[in-house]
């Protein structure tokens, strides 16, 4: 369960953009803090950056492909709880959506591409694209330890994040604070009385209904397990299992207001955070709303 609790932006809205499904920030919307972005926003944002990044490319002579293969609905993430009972009946935990993004990635038309030029073009195209060797390197430290992540930013990728972001610098740097704030609160959240409850009363739930799991991350773990011990030779039956679990899943998780309880438990221990890190979530979430406000004026959604 550490695993799966140690990652709760699975569940919540609270800390960074992309973890809120479409209606799970109704009550937090009228707090005056800005809020983080849906994953649909959060989806377009992506788009919007695939979009510049092609147009640029296209300036600079290249091509570039936009990868927008899935329909919203099969764009949508699987958090830690998962109580869309449609979605589950349709996708199960999304197993066959990984899979074929899986076999798209290894076959990327860009990197087919950048594969066939010459030497020299391929230089030019990665310089245009990111910067190439010479692209500045940004630095951002970790909220815990002496970490530090580092990005290099340059070319078309940095054109694109100016556009949506205004600063580039300022969201990379905001970003990596934010989405590590989890790792200062997870052992607390990991043991709150009213989460593991909530976790039980899932696990009980599960269990009248033939699916024996401990907590979510288990059960989906268990699907992998067996959709790869079963093979290609019986992926429909490895699916229709894959699927049975997960609606059963969702609906525990509604049962038990799952999501409400690890919503509410996890801001509890952010707020906490806030006298330390108050500046950078709010400037991280309002970059991200300036980037999708600009986004929808680039791309339509998806279907």
């Amino acid at each position: 369960m550490r695993r799966a609790l140690v990652s709760m932006c699975a569940v919540v809205a609270a800390v960074t953009a992309g973890c809120a499904d479409g209606d799970d920030g109704r009550a937090a919307r009228q707090d005056a803090r800005p809020q983080a972005l849906t994953w649909q926003q959060e989806l377009r944002v992506t788009d919007a950056q695939q979009r510049l990044i092609k147009q640029c490319m296209e300036r600079h002579g290249f091509d570039y492909w936009e990868d927008r293969r899935l329909t919203l609905q099969e764009s949508r993430p699987v958090r830690f709880v998962q109580d869309d009972v449609k979605w589950a009946r349709t996708f199960g935990y999304g197993g066959r959506i990984e899979a074929e993004n899986l076999r798209v990635h290894e076959s990327n038309p860009n990197g087919t591409y950048r594969q066939g030029l010459s030497a020299a073009r391929r230089a030019e195209f990665d310089t245009a694209l990111d910067g190439g060797d010479d692209a500045e390197l940004l630095r951002a430290s970790l909220p815990v330890g002496d970490g530090e992540i580092r990005k290099r930013l340059g070319g078309c990728t940095e054109e694109s994040e100016r556009t949506l972001y205004g600063d580039p610098k300022l969201w990379f740097r905001t970003g990596k604070t934010v989405t590590g704030l989890n790792a200062l609160y997870g052992e607390q959240l990991m043991n709150d009385r009213r989460l593991t409850t909530a976790i039980h009363a899932w696990a009980s739930c599960m269990k009248r209904a033939g699916q024996d799991y401990k907590d979510p991350q288990a059960a989906r773990d268990a699907v992998r397990v067996r959709t790869s011990r079963l093979g290609e030779a019986r992926a429909d039956e490895a699916f229709a299992a894959e699927r049975k679990t997960a609606v059963a899943d969702a609906v525990c998780a509604r049962e038990t207001s799952l999501r409400a309880v690890a919503t509410a438990r996890e801001t509890h221990y952010l707020d906490r955070l806030r006298d330390r890190f108050g500046k950078d979530i709010d400037t991280y979430r309002d970059l991200g709303h300036q980037a999708y406000e600009r986004a929808v004026r680039i791309v339509p959604e998806r279907d």
